[in-house]
């Protein structure tokens, strides 16, 4: 029992080593957060710019990127905001080229960017899986490559990787995000084994349901008021969804400390848990769940806004609004 005890000391001691050895001050540094003009990524930009840090921000949006570059700048905080399309990887190299010519290098990149698809799989297409994939794999993918020239030169640096409790454990009706999100923790995880002899660790996100407001801007597809009202109230729900302004800060103190893995919210853990003890036992689960969301419908693709009906709870519906305000939603 001493060895045991004397072992599991030795074991926290070495975490605890480890974790001040990483931790890392974020005033001075330059931040890049991809989808950074609304919703978490804003938050994210937000609390980076309190910290101190540069803020460098693209989405694909004009306007949504000059609203939040100039409410990040009232802050205080020095923005470069350009837009730029994630899925394209000659815009991704020349963003990254325009940040490191104006402030000199990248320090930490945020992985942020997404998209999300709600409707049942007869009304998915391949492109709506291309769509995901190109958003959630191969951006981040290839703003990670055009980013690590530089942090391997100096030998330090952050990456971090918003991918979803959707990325450990599948749900319906979000085929294509879930599967894209799947594949981004496998890629996150492998860079961070490879990255860590450059003292760059690499942290992998996985959010559950979090109060940002963008429910308005989800791909719905099938009986779209149906899908939509669903989608819209459990994403309100104060206690089964999540600040996300909570959210940031949990996601900022694992990037500081170079944490391997960060799963939010209890609901998160408990999910991933069970998953990984019993598999089999949540795809039953949720093949139970299926039963009962809307049926197939039509393949056009709607946004949350275009799919508002009086289905959806009206208190749930303005604590979407309200986030949608504050958030740039």
């Amino acid at each position: 029992m001493w060895i045991a005890l004397a072992g599991a000391g030795a074991f926290l001691g070495y975490q605890a080593f480890s974790r001040m050895r990483h931790a890392y001050s974020f005033k001075g540094k330059v931040v890049l957060i991809t989808g950074g003009s609304r919703g978490l990524g804003l938050i994210l930009a937000r609390q980076f710019g309190k910290e101190g840090a540069k803020l460098a921000i693209c989405a694909r949006d004009a306007a949504e990127l000059k609203i939040a570059r100039e409410e990040l700048s009232s802050l205080g905080a020095e923005v470069l905001a350009e837009p730029c399309d994630v899925r394209r990887e000659e815009e991704v190299k020349g963003f990254v080229q325009q940040v490191e010519s104006h402030f000199g290098r990248v320090d930490v990149l945020v992985n942020n960017a997404g998209v999300i698809q709600a409707g049942p799989l007869e009304n998915q297409t391949l492109a709506d899986f291309r769509e995901a994939m190109d958003t959630h794999y191969w951006g981040p993918l290839y703003f990670t490559l055009a980013v690590l020239p530089g942090m391997k030169q100096r030998k330090e640096g952050r990456i971090v990787n918003i991918a979803s409790i959707g990325g450990k454990v599948s749900m319906p009706h979000m085929l294509p995000y879930n599967g894209s999100k799947f594949a981004l923790v496998g890629l996150s995880e492998g860079l961070r084994a490879e990255l860590s002899q450059y003292n760059i660790p690499v942290t992998t996100i996985n959010p559950w349901l979090m109060r940002t407001g963008s429910a308005g801007h989800a791909v719905v597809k099938g009986q779209h008021e149906k899908e939509y009202a669903w989608f819209a109230t459990i994403d309100a729900l104060p206690l089964i969804s999540m600040s996300a302004e909570k959210a940031a800060e949990k996601i900022i103190e694992a990037c500081r400390q170079g944490d391997a893995e960060l799963t939010l919210s209890v609901y998160g853990k408990l999910a991933t848990l069970v998953h990984g003890v019993s598999p089999g036992f949540m795809t039953e689960y949720f093949g139970l769940i299926n039963n009962i969301l809307p049926g197939p419908g039509s393949n056009q693709r709607k946004t949350g806004e275009e799919s508002k009906s009086e289905l959806v709870p009206g208190w749930a519906q303005e604590i979407q609004d309200e986030n949608a305000r504050r958030n740039n939603e």
